[in-house]
């Protein structure tokens, strides 16, 4: 069988390739899944996608009309899939239920560590032999407090880093994770989270009901001088509130690794073309503003092991297994 592979990074191909070798054919595309794209996989059984492809219902019948029958999505979230409609048309769609939890832990306290040492704007000073220190103070992490929304494998890498620092931690989640408790967290509502953090990390799923979890309201609740990180989902924040509060001076710095309309502009190089999101053109241009193309999983450790698990799920789709990373089984 020969599988399709969407979305591939030039520096993935040759891991997928690599991983397939000796079970099945691959072939590997850098466009993304999305309707226009979707007849290619027409005689594909199995197609592999990234995070940013859309397998809406239209997708999914144009790639079900074509013959395919397992999609074997790389990565954790998979908010992206009309899981419904999939198991109606008899698609079986697998995902990566786990890989590095440091890749994001390590990414999100580089994007905290930047916007709060102004690190950027002090290697753009330095690249014009400008080296002034003016605008570049920064504060120290030991001692303040930091709160994490979601402690599950990676906000608990994220708190022992946090630990490290010497910080005081307040964790919010819907369970409390004994290891994070060990390491003297204090689980405590959202609101109070927010008002007392001086650094505040999202590291939980996008579900119907965490989609803007820090909306216009959860916002305000922040401090003033309070930095912001988000490495998991974009839809976890009301990206047009987030710019208001920006616009009235608020936040030591903010970090996002990803934006919630970032489908269709993440992973491709929009450079020579003028970009229609007046949100995110808004947003990039504050100094205290930090975003990166989704891409705090992207170690050679995280990517092997969702190559190595993208491989499992489809041979366990072959083999008529059933495995903890299948959404849709086979019918």
């Amino acid at each position: 069988m020969e599988i399709l592979a969407f979305g591939v990074q030039a520096d993935e191909k040759p891991l997928i390739e690599q991983g397939f070798a000796g079970h099945h054919e691959v072939r590997c595309l850098d466009v993304f899944l999305s309707e226009d794209t979707a007849p290619i996989a027409a005689g594909y059984e199995a197609v592999s996608t990234s995070v940013n492809a859309v397998l809406d219902s239209r997708v999914l019948q144009i790639l079900a009309d074509g013959g395919t029958r397992m999609i074997a999505q790389r990565s954790t979230g998979f908010n992206n899939i009309d899981l419904d409609m999939a198991a109606r048309l008899g698609l079986t769609v697998a995902r990566v239920s786990y890989y590095s939890p440091y890749s994001v832990a390590e990414f999100a306290w580089t994007l905290a560590m930047a916007v709060n040492r102004k690190v950027v704007r002090a290697s753009t000073r330095t690249r014009d032999f400008d080296f002034r220190l003016d605008g570049l103070m920064g504060r120290d992490m030991h001692g303040r407090t930091v709160g994490v929304l979601g402690t599950g494998k990676i906000g608990e890498a994220f708190a022992r880093i946090a630990r490290g620092f010497g910080m005081r931690l307040l964790g919010w989640d819907i369970a409390e994770n004994p290891a994070c408790m060990e390491l003297g967290m204090k689980y405590v509502t959202k609101d109070h989270l927010l008002a007392e953090a001086d650094l505040v990390t999202l590291h939980v799923p996008l579900m119907p009901e965490t989609l803007r979890l820090l909306d216009a309201p959860a916002l305000k609740t922040m401090k003033d001088d309070a930095i912001l990180v988000n490495s998991s989902r974009g839809g976890l924040i009301d990206t047009a509130a987030l710019v208001a509060e920006l616009r009235e001076g608020r936040f030591t710095g903010v970090g996002l690794d990803v934006y919630e309309a970032e489908a269709g502009l993440f992973y491709v190089d929009r450079s020579l073309e003028a970009v229609d999101d007046d949100t995110l053109a808004r947003l990039v241009t504050f100094p205290n503003v930090l975003v990166t193309s989704h891409q705090a999983y992207y170690t050679e450790d995280a990517v092997g092991q969702i190559i190595d698990a993208t491989v499992k799920n489809v041979l366990d789709y072959t083999a008529g297994r059933r495995s903890e990373n299948v959404l849709v089984p086979r019918t």
